[in-house]
């Protein structure tokens, strides 16, 4: 049984990736042109759950990677780009 669902998105799911320093935060990607990151609640409310943070693009998203050695970046790809974030 699902303990929470992420449904803020408009498109298809592209990726997610588990920030490395906590348990609690997600990030995820979407054909929305969106990278949202989630702090998870330790129980989640009937209403779901909304984003903390919000980054969009000009493109669909395809691919995240959360840099474990340097937990404060993100990393996204979209079209012909490649993009650092500073979370």
């Amino acid at each position: 049984m699902p303990v929470a669902e992420l449904e803020r998105h408009r498109a298809c799911v592209n990726a997610i990736a588990w920030a490395p320093q906590s348990s609690r935060h997600i990030c995820s990607t979407m054909d929305d042109s969106q990278a949202l990151i989630w702090e998870l609640p330790t129980v989640a409310g009937p209403n779901g759950i909304d984003p903390m943070s919000m980054y969009s693009t000009g493109s669909e998203i395809n691919q995240l990677q959360w840099y474990a050695a340097q937990p404060d970046w993100i990393a996204i790809a979209f079209a012909n780009k490649m993009q650092l974030l500073k979370v």
